[in-house]
């Protein structure tokens, strides 16, 4: 029987491209390039097409191939490996940003601007110095564009960010004693909810799960899948459930360990026992009728 007799079509294979990846900052994102020929290993430097002209990179993962659904066109091209004159360019311009930085904060200073300079930085070709800044309202910041302008005898570009990009770019230590997350590993920031704190039975004062952003910290989703499957498995609190010694009401639960505290009537009085979560049997929950 042919598939149109069968009424069906035969299955497309998702079309494989090959990439390489490659990011701009230390824990930057990771962005795809079409290789055009060029072969980069782990680490390499390389020269990349991108929207704001040609940017110096490092090869996040060398040439590998990628379901086309993963990536978002257009795929803008590598242009070659760095040669030595393009590290010494690229490393020209990290001294030129530390030359600019103390310039550009008494330029805002001058121009009594309510803003603070968290980072500046040079496009590889040096076309452009964008200045990255947070500040709590809106900033008139033409004139300060101008005069900068007419110092480095260039474009400028003024971005303002929040809070978690002002810590991911500066960087410290947060209060388990690490490097933050955001500026040593992590590519993106994720989505974060106050349910992840409730969920792992943690302090809700915001000064105990905030992070220095000001956000909550990134952290409290590392465990979060684990913490919503093994709650999934736990009889709630308040739920009546089935044991060896009777049935009774679950008024303490540990979702990691699998161990539960049931409270009994008994006579008057109650009792308080533990139990493995596999041992009982969950008959209702809180509210439900018998």
């Amino acid at each position: 029987m042919s598939d149109k007799e069968n009424n069906t079509l035969p299955v497309k294979e998702d079309e494989m491209i090959e990439i390489i990846g490659v990011r701009f900052k230390e824990a930057g994102k990771v962005y795809f390039f079409d290789p055009r020929g060029n072969q980069a290993k782990d680490g390499d430097c390389v020269i990349v097409e991108t929207s704001r002209g040609m940017e110096f990179g490092f090869a996040a993962s060398p040439n590998k191939f990628v379901p086309k659904s993963r990536i978002i066109p257009p795929l803008r091209p590598v242009i070659r490996i760095a040669t030595k004159e393009d590290i010494d360019r690229y490393e020209g311009n990290k001294q030129l940003e530390k030359e600019a930085f103390p310039i550009c904060q008494q330029k805002i200073k001058e121009h009594g601007l309510g803003m603070k300079l968290i980072e500046v930085e040079y496009t590889f070709d040096n076309s452009k110095l964008i200045c990255y800044y947070s500040a709590e309202s809106r900033v008139d910041f033409r004139e300060l564009a101008k005069d900068l302008a007419s110092v480095f005898r260039t474009r400028i570009e003024l971005r303002q960010i929040g809070t978690r990009d002002e810590a991911k770019m500066i960087g410290g230590l947060g209060i388990c004693g690490r490097p933050f997350c955001c500026s040593s590993f992590l590519r993106d920031f994720m989505q974060i909810s106050i349910k992840m704190a409730k969920e792992q039975n943690l302090s809700l004062n915001s000064s105990k799960i905030s992070g220095t952003c000001g956000k909550l910290m990134c952290c409290l989703r590392y465990e979060h899948e684990t913490y919503e499957e093994e709650i999934r498995r736990t009889p709630p609190v308040d739920s009546v459930v089935k044991t060896a010694d009777g049935v009774g009401t679950v008024c303490e639960t540990s979702p990691l360990t699998g161990f539960i505290k049931v409270k009994f009537q008994e006579k008057g009085h109650e009792t308080i026992k533990a139990y493995h979560r596999d041992d009982v049997t969950k008959i209702r929950d809180k509210g439900e009728k018998q």
